[in-house]
């Protein structure tokens, strides 16, 4: 136990950093498994097919028109607060889906906050659904 103490004396900037690293990645874990609204490709489609559910597609327009989830429609992040109005069915549930799955969740409690129900994440975002080698739309912008 003293060399350990001793070890930490040493290296406390080191140490301090491993601290923090572990306390992010101990949040974001708990985060991705009490997160009930992030749902896997699968859960999309049956989402799409049973429920006549809205894909947003939250990322640029030049990466959306590089291929999208079929019938998604696209309004980026940035100014999504300006876009709210094309959104008019605050009941149909509303997928969002960003490159990654990090900006969709700030995405997902402004929908939220604006009192749309039924609001969900597509988890790990177009990196998942290419992953799993879905079938990509490469037509231009839908309007809702």
């Amino acid at each position: 136990m003293a060399q350990f103490n001793e070890f930490v004396s040493n290296n406390f900037p080191l140490f301090l950093g491993l601290a923090v690293v572990l306390g992010l990645l101990a949040q974001n874990l708990w985060a991705s498994l009490t997160n009930k609204t992030a749902i896997d490709p699968a859960r999309l489609t049956e989402l799409i097919n049973r429920e006549d559910a809205l894909v947003v597609d939250v990322r640029a327009m030049a990466d959306y028109a590089k291929g999208h989830i079929i019938n998604a429609i696209n309004i980026p992040s940035n100014g999504f607060k300006d876009q709210l109005h094309q959104l008019k069915n605050k009941e149909q549930p509303i997928i969002v889906t960003c490159n990654t799955g990090s900006t969709s969740s700030s995405i997902c409690k402004l929908l939220r906050a604006n009192d749309f129900e039924n609001v969900y994440e597509l988890k790990g975002g177009m990196a998942t659904w290419i992953s799993v080698n879905l079938p990509l739309s490469k037509n231009k912008n839908k309007k809702s």
